[in-house]
C-alpha cells in the first residue's frame, strides 16, 4: 500500500528541472494529472527565460464560483498572468532570472495546484459553518470528473462531504464495495474513533443530494459521505491536512481496486503453475513401460490363439 501525495509529482519533478536549469531551453513539455487535469509547460524561442505553465481544467468553471480566482491569487498572484489558449482556464509565468532562493519549494508549492482549485468549495462551507449562519449551508457540486462529483454542504455542527463514483466492470463493482464497506466498518475501532464518519450507499443517492437531477441510481453509481465533525476542520492545520485527505478518496479507492486485482491474478497464475507441475508428474514414463517381444529373426512376438474344430469354446480360450 502506497500513501497518494496531494501534489503532483511529475509536474513539481518537471519544473525542478527547469528551475535548476543553467542554460534556459526551449520547453514544450505535456502533463496529465488525476481527474483530467492537463498542464502545458512551454517557453518560446524568442524569450526563453520566461517559462509558462498553462492549465486545462473542466472543473475550473465551477470552481470558480465557489472562490477559486481568489485562491489562486492568494497562493499564486505574483505569478498569475492571462491564458493565451481558450482550453487553458489557468496560466503562470515563471521568470527564470528572477526565481526565489527556495526553488523546490516553488515547485512544491505550484504542483498543489490542483489541490488548492479544488478546495475551493471545501473552504466555502467551512466558512459557512464559523459563521454559525441558522440553517444548512449551500450544497456545492464540483463534477471533477465525466458523471462523477463531490458535493460539499456545511450544518450548523458539521460538514457533509459526499463522493459519487462510477464503477465499469462487476468486478470492480464487487471490489470496491467490499473496500468502502469496510471504511464503514474499521470506524467501530477504538483506535480511530475520532476518524469522520463514513456512510457508503450504492443505486440509492443520500437525502442531502436526491433531489438533484440526472443522477445514476444503477448498480455501477456509489456514493460514500464523510460527516467532518468540527474537530477535523476547526485550526488551521487540522483543516488544510482534511482537505488534502480527503481529496484523494477516489484515487485511493480505485488504485487499491487495481492493486487488488493484479494480486489475484498474479495468485491464479501461481496456482495454475502449481496444477501444471502435479499433472505433469501424474503422467506414465512411457521409458519404464514392458518392452514388446521379439522373434530371432526380429519379428514381434505376439501369441495367437489356436481354436480346434472338436473343441469347445471354453476350451477354445484356454488353449495356445
Amino acid at each position: 500500500m502506497i500513501l497518494l501525495e496531494p501534489n503532483s509529482f511529475v509536474l513539481e519533478h518537471t519544473l525542478l528541472e527547469r528551475f535548476n536549469s543553467d542554460k534556459p531551453e526551449v520547453v514544450d513539455i505535456t502533463l496529465v494529472d488525476f481527474d483530467n487535469v492537463v498542464y502545458h509547460l512551454n517557453s518560446s524561442a524568442e524569450q526563453r527565460t520566461l517559462l509558462t505553465l498553462s492549465v486545462e481544467m473542466k472543473y475550473f468553471k465551477e470552481a470558480a464560483e465557489y472562490g477559486a480566482h481568489e485562491i489562486l491569487q492568494r497562493e499564486y498572484g505574483a505569478y498569475l498572468v492571462a491564458a493565451s489558449n481558450a482550453q487553458h482556464q489557468i496560466a503562470l509565468q515563471f521568470d527564470m532570472e528572477k526565481l526565489p532562493a527556495d526553488k523546490a519549494g516553488l515547485a512544491k508549492h505550484v504542483s498543489l495546484l490542483k489541490r488548492n482549485v479544488l478546495a475551493s468549495s471545501f473552504y466555502r462551507a467551512f466558512e459557512h459553518w464559523e459563521s454559525q449562519k441558522e440553517g444548512a449551508g449551500p450544497l456545492m457540486a464540483t463534477h471533477y470528473r465525466d458523471n462523477e462529483a463531490i458535493y460539499v454542504q456545511a450544518q450548523q455542527d458539521r460538514v457533509t462531504v459526499i463522493f459519487s463514483t462510477l464503477f465499469k466492470e462487476e468486478v470492480d463493482r464487487v471490489l470496491g464495495k467490499v473496500f468502502l464497506q469496510e471504511f464503514v466498518d474499521a470506524r467501530r475501532q477504538a483506535s480511530i474513533q475520532n476518524a469522520p464518519q463514513v456512510v457508503y450507499s450504492s443505486r440509492e443517492a443520500p437525502m442531502e443530494i436526491r433531489h438533484l437531477p440526472g443522477l445514476r441510481q444503477d448498480e455501477s453509481a456509489g456514493y460514500v459521505s464523510f460527516v467532518l465533525f468540527p474537530r477535523h476542520f476547526a485550526d488551521a492545520e487540522a483543516r488544510e491536512n482534511t482537505i488534502s485527505q480527503i481529496q484523494l478518496f477516489r484515487d485511493y479507492l480505485h488504485y487499491h481496486i487495481k492493486c487488488a486485482k493484479a494480486y489475484m491474478h498474479s495468485r491464479m497464475r501461481a496456482r495454475v503453475r502449481e496444477f501444471l507441475k502435479v499433472i505433469n508428474r501424474a503422467m506414465p514414463d512411457r521409458s519404464t513401460g514392458v518392452a514388446e517381444k521379439r522373434t530371432a529373426t526380429g519379428r514381434y512376438f505376439r501369441p495367437q490363439f489356436r481354436h480346434s474344430p472338436t473343441s469347445t469354446p471354453q476350451q477354445a480360450e484356454g488353449e495356445w
